[in-house]
């Protein structure tokens, strides 16, 4: 039995090595190339390893340390500067896409609770692509990168409840009052926040400040360990999700001068088990579903696209932002995120979506995954071409802003750059 778990994982890490290496040379997200390993390996492919159960609670440590890592960038003080976008665009993005989606799943004859499901997951974008791939195209500080990274914020924030959301349908489905398990979970919630806040404060700070005078690299990285899983198991036991206790201890641990030294520490265990989560994603692909509905996955795919990016372009455009700005945020955010994919993981495993919608839905998120890249790639080609007179009339009133401000200028320096050596130029340019 061990032998044969150990070729598994030694062919697992082969196929991913070549698979992954290669996404990279094509300028795909690595994730994309995880889902395509785990669709080799996995059953419904050549069926190299036949249970996913054999690396599932792995994969189920990925995304806790995905949460932690989160928790761990959390800034109360970047959500105050960008609460325009936060709580202004984001809020209005989500609450009418899970609207608008919960209205056609109900629409179509599936039933309340696997209609919210899809709602929920289809509503959330992918930070992880988004802010790479607007990072490497230099646009993660531009109008409509500043504008899609304050609506993902709103998004990871709603991934909290949204994971108290999933176990408590689950339990009302057997019977149970919706009314009475979500008041349940969310005195429960409220008291897990309240205590690992508390605990936080008054035992985690001291504690890294011990682990730290020790001067010990092992003793670091295994507090690190123990903090994030120990809050995981403890959120679990109180019957909500894992990640729900990952994100809080990460948030209590941001606030200590610690946080880079535990974010570089966790790296390598997210990388590799969120890697193993995505795999476990692909397995559960199933090839014979998507040539049986392929027309039906292409619509879906299609539908999310332009449903989820006219909903962002008309929630800019509320907000007053051009129309080029729009379209690009639109464009940037119109795909289904990891955590979406973590939603509808996480109710496979309560039963709430039926296996062969459940399937039909996740190739259908993945394949808008799989545009992403492409389709953020090009926002600004395709933008300027639909806005061509908006970009046109605002690159000349910028210009004209220019001539204005700088007439009184002449034989003036523009310094690129005030760090060190910057101060020093300008104070030999002003002798």
């Amino acid at each position: 039995m061990n032998e044969h778990l150990l070729i598994q994982i030694v062919l697992l890490l082969a196929i991913a090595v070549m698979t992954v290496s290669i996404s990279r040379r094509l300028h795909f997200p690595p994730i994309l190339g995880y889902i395509i390993v785990g669709v080799i390996v996995g059953p419904n492919g050549f069926g190299f390893i036949d249970k996913a159960e054999n690396i599932e609670l792995l994969a189920e440590f990925g995304i806790v340390f995905l949460l932690f890592a989160i928790g761990l960038e959390f800034s109360i003080g970047q959500m105050i500067a960008m609460r325009r976008q936060v709580f202004g665009m984001g809020a209005v993005q989500v609450f009418v896409t899970v609207t608008v989606i919960y209205l056609i799943a109900y629409l179509v004859g599936l039933d309340t609770n696997t209609s919210i499901v899809i709602a929920s997951a289809f509503a959330l974008s992918s930070t992880a692509i988004v802010i790479k791939q607007l990072t490497e195209q230099s646009e993660i500080r531009s109008r409509h990168g500043r504008s899609a990274l304050g609506i993902l914020i709103f998004q990871d924030i709603m991934v909290i409840p949204l994971l108290i959301l999933i176990p408590a349908l689950a339990i009302s489905s057997d019977g149970n009052g919706i009314s009475w398990v979500l008041g349940t979970a969310l005195l429960k919630g409220i008291f897990v926040v309240v205590l690992i806040h508390m605990i936080g404060k008054y035992l985690l700070k001291p504690l890294f400040h011990e682990v730290a005078s020790a001067k010990s690299q092992e003793l670091f990285t295994l507090t690190v360990l123990t903090v994030a899983l120990g809050a995981a198991a403890f959120t679990e036991e109180m019957g909500l999700s894992m990640t729900l206790g990952a994100f809080l201890a990460g948030t209590m641990l941001s606030e200590t001068e610690y946080r880079h030294q535990i974010e570089a520490d966790i790296r390598p265990f997210q990388d590799i088990l969120l890697g193993l989560f995505f795999v476990t994603i692909g397995m559960s692909i199933s090839i014979e579903i998507l040539t049986q509905y392929f027309l039906v996955i292409m619509l879906i795919t299609l539908a999310i696209v332009l449903i989820k990016g006219g909903i962002l372009y008309m929630t800019a455009r509320l907000f007053c932002k051009e129309g080029g700005v729009s379209l690009r945020i639109a464009l940037s955010l119109s795909q289904v995120g990891e955590f979406g994919l973590v939603l509808l993981s996480l109710a496979f495993s309560f039963d709430l979506l039926p296996n062969e919608t459940g399937n039909i839905l996740l190739t259908a998120a993945v394949l808008s995954m799989s545009l992403a890249p492409f389709i953020i790639k090009f926002n600004g080609r395709i933008a300027k071409f639909i806005h061509k007179d908006s970009y046109s009339n605002n690159h000349q009133e910028i210009e004209n802003v220019i001539i204005e401000e700088s007439k009184h200028l002449s034989d003036h320096v523009i310094l690129c750059g005030f760090g060190r050596v910057g101060q020093t130029v300008e104070r030999f340019l002003r002798k």
